[in-house]
């Protein structure tokens, strides 16, 4: 829902994990936040969220006032779960409002 979002509680690092049904093929994978400085994404493979390993880290462009919209293109890429660490932040609460993942 657009309506809602996931709000860190203060301290970093914050992380968050998304589980498949089963291990699936993804293209892409697309972030809505807000203030978020430094943002890792990692995967598992495993039936249980175990076992990550690290896919991307990147810092984030600045957006004062608006919704930071990232884009990582993932070619060749499977997984089970993926694991949001918000390393670091603009401020002391960041925001999650929406996470897309596209594939098969």
């Amino acid at each position: 829902s657009s309506e809602t979002f996931w709000t860190t509680t203060g301290m970093f690092p914050q992380e968050f994990i998304i589980g498949f049904p089963k291990c699936v093929k993804i293209s892409k994978v697309a972030i809505q936040c807000y203030l978020v400085r430094t943002l890792r994404i990692e995967r598992s493979i495993s039936k249980d969220p175990v076992g990550f390993e690290q896919c991307i880290e990147k810092d984030l462009q600045h957006t004062e006032g608006q919704l930071q919209m990232e884009e990582f293109p993932l070619p060749d890429f499977q997984a089970t779960y993926l694991r949001f660490i918000i390393k670091s932040a603009f401020d002391h609460f960041v925001a999650v409002h929406r996470v897309m993942a596209e594939g098969t």
